[in-house]
């Protein structure tokens, strides 16, 4: 089932894709729902953000050959960090280049989307809490990430986190194709079946820290061929089984 967040008229609302159309739900995607019955054409909407995290959650280096490309080790424990809700774009929105930073990268990933609240969950349960899977992008001013020990600037800035163009429940994220192109041409193209570590040890990791929430977000980490994002680009991420998220680097205003 893919379940898509969007705007028409002024209204927003969440709708299971079917075909070219959305069938309007009731209520939220994190509890039983109904379909309402009333069909919304797709093409007649504004696809927002699949989802608002109170938090999204990305996990650094987590493919060999993406970590190798940037002279680092794969570490011993996940590398964990924040991305706001602030810095979350919807397909088709601007990426905003950072007037701070001189080189901005994409990161094309496979994006896990929470569906109850949880807290130390157990590997064998992992898949309970799931909503489903989307395409990020882990936008990067690459060089404050290296000349800052913290990532928040490099990694939050406002845009720096598209998500869509919607979710995907029914999913076995084990071994997706995930590709990046820039104005067309290929960057990235990876499987997710390559992860240090899998889905499944993310969320233990994460969950013994910290509460996640319904709509929280976990980036699950880049395979190789990150690189440079220049203003007036478009980027665009597909995952199989998923679909295309695209968005356009605009000047800062």
């Amino acid at each position: 089932m893919r379940i898509a967040r969007f705007s028409i008229d002024g209204n927003v609302g969440f709708g299971v894709l079917e075909r070219d159309e959305l069938d309007v739900i009731k209520g939220h995607p994190f509890a039983e729902f109904e379909r309402s019955g009333q069909k919304v054409p797709l093409d007649k909407v504004r696809l927002l953000p699949p989802v608002l995290p109170n938090k999204v959650v990305g996990v650094g280096r987590n493919y060999a050959e993406h970590a190798a490309e940037l002279g680092n080790e794969v570490p011993e424990a996940p590398v964990t960090f924040f991305k706001p809700s602030t810095s979350v774009i919807g397909p088709g929105d601007p990426i905003a280049y950072p007037s701070f930073s001189q080189e901005v990268h994409h990161e094309a990933e496979l994006a896990v989307v929470i569906r109850r609240m949880c807290r130390e969950v157990p590997r064998e349960r992992v898949k309970d809490v799931i909503l489903g899977y989307t395409c990020a992008n882990d936008v990067t001013a690459r060089d404050v990430q290296r000349r800052e020990k913290q990532w928040a600037r490099a990694k939050g800035f406002d845009g720096s986190c598209p998500l869509g163009p919607w979710v995907e429940t029914d999913l076995d994220p084990s071994d997706l194709t995930i590709q990046c192109t820039v104005n067309g041409e290929q960057r990235q193209l990876g499987r997710t079946g390559d992860m240090v570590r899998p889905i499944e040890d993310l969320i233990v990791h994460i969950t013994e820290a910290m509460t996640l929430l319904p709509g929280d977000v976990v980036l699950t980490g880049t395979p190789a061929g990150v690189g440079p994002l220049n203003v007036g680009d478009t980027v665009a991420v597909t995952i199989e089984g998923i679909g295309t998220l695209t968005n356009k680097v605009i000047k800062r205003g």
